[in-house]
Formats: structure tokens, sequence, C-alpha cells
């Protein structure tokens, strides 16, 4: 498991240190210190009941479903692998995250839960993919394009590109700023310490398509619109 610099030098260096903070406070179980405004919204009170995190997550294995033995990269895991069913799909997980806690804990439980399927976590961010070229057969990277503007993201398509095996998937979610829940949850999580970029939907076939990419489909959910996207060559 790598660890992050202390200063990222990229351009989204501050960014990065931020959603990193940010998700390291809450899978440590540290309190966030909130104002009184913030803590009385309906959003808010669903965050704390635990019953908003079914309601923003997406299932990516609803347009492509790992298969078995695929080798899966699951860009900003979190605790993907102790909480998905990555031994039903019988598939190859490699997790890369940010939060040095999500990380430590996926380490210590995710060779318990299954040694064979368990891969590894690195600690980095997702437009630092050092892993070898063509290795997986899918990439994912779900409630990650949020945080960042679109000129990251396409670093990003630029490495994810690089690690796919030819004819890969990569499964990715952006947030939708006409969803009712959008505005809400950009607060609470601006105030949670990570800045969410509302960037419009149709910004990102556009982006994928400068990337030499293609949009295959797209899935809308509560929050999130999912995008199934393919290189060609």
């Amino acid at each position: 498991m790598s660890r992050l610099p202390a200063a990222d030098p990229s351009p989204w260096g501050a960014q990065v240190q931020a959603v990193s903070q940010r998700y390291d406070q809450e899978f440590a179980g540290k309190a966030f210190d909130l104002p009184p405004e913030v803590e009385e919204m309906a959003v808010f009170q669903d965050w704390i009941a635990g019953t908003l995190t079914p309601r923003i997550s997406t299932p990516f294995w609803e347009s492509v479903k790992p298969r078995k033995r695929d080798r899966c990269l699951d860009i900003g895991c979190g605790i993907s692998f102790l909480i998905y069913p990555w031994r039903e799909w019988d598939a190859l997980f490699q997790g890369h995250e940010i939060s040095s806690v999500a990380c430590a804990a996926l380490t210590a439980r995710g060779p318990q839960l299954n040694s064979k399927l368990f891969k590894g976590v690195t600690q980095g961010p997702a437009h630092r993919l050092e892993y070898e070229p063509h290795t997986f057969d899918m990439a994912i990277a779900t409630g990650v394009s949020c945080y960042y503007p679109a000129d990251y993201w396409a670093t990003v398509l630029q490495q994810v590109k690089k690690v796919l095996k030819p004819g890969g998937w990569f499964l990715f979610d952006a947030i939708n700023p006409e969803a009712e829940l959008a505005e809400p949850w950009a607060i609470l999580e601006t105030y949670l310490g990570a800045e969410v970029h509302l960037e419009a939907l149709d910004r990102w076939p556009a982006l994928v398509k400068a990337e030499g990419a293609r949009v295959v489909s797209t899935k809308d959910y509560e929050l999130f619109r999912l995008f199934k996207v393919k290189w060609d060559a």
C-alpha cells in the first residue's frame, strides 16, 4: 500500500487532500463539527441514520457485472470489497483509494474475507494509476468524479485507458445537478470538507469522446448517472 505524498504537486492537490481528509474522518468514525442549520437538513439526518448511502450508491454491476476471474480496478473503492458481492462474482479485486483509513481497513480485512480474490489496495488519487499497462478487464469509479472539475476527469480517462485491456469496460458515475437531492447533498459535502462540482451531464459524453472513447449506455439513479464507456481501438 503506497502513501500519498505530503503535498500533491498536481493542480488538483488541494482538493485531493480535502477529499482524503473528509473520508478519513468518516471511516475513522470521528464526529464532524457542523453548524446547526446543516444538522437540521433532511439529508444530514439521513446521513447520520445510515439511510443516505444506499440511496446514493451506484450499483455499477447492473450495467456490467464482473465475470469470473475478471481483473477489476475499483477507483475510489472505499471499503467496497467488504460490502459488495465480490465473492459471488468470483472476480479479482484491486482497490485504489485516497483514504488511508479505508486502505487500512481493506488491508486488514480483505484477505480474511477472501485472499484469492483480494489483490490489494493502493493509496493514491484517481489521476495516478501506477499499474502495468493492459492489466484490468474492467475499471470502476463511482462517487469520485463529483469532487473534481471536468479537466481532472480527462486525466483520469487517460490513466484508465492505459491500464485497461483492449475492449475493457470503464464504468463511472457523475452527479445529476438537476436531481432533487443534488443541491442539499452538495451543501452537506462542502461542510464535511469536500466541495462538490455540479457539472452539466451533457459535458461527460463530449469529454469521453475527446479522450478517444465512447459512451455505450447510461443509467440514471437518484443522484448519479452511470456511464458505460469503452475504447474501441
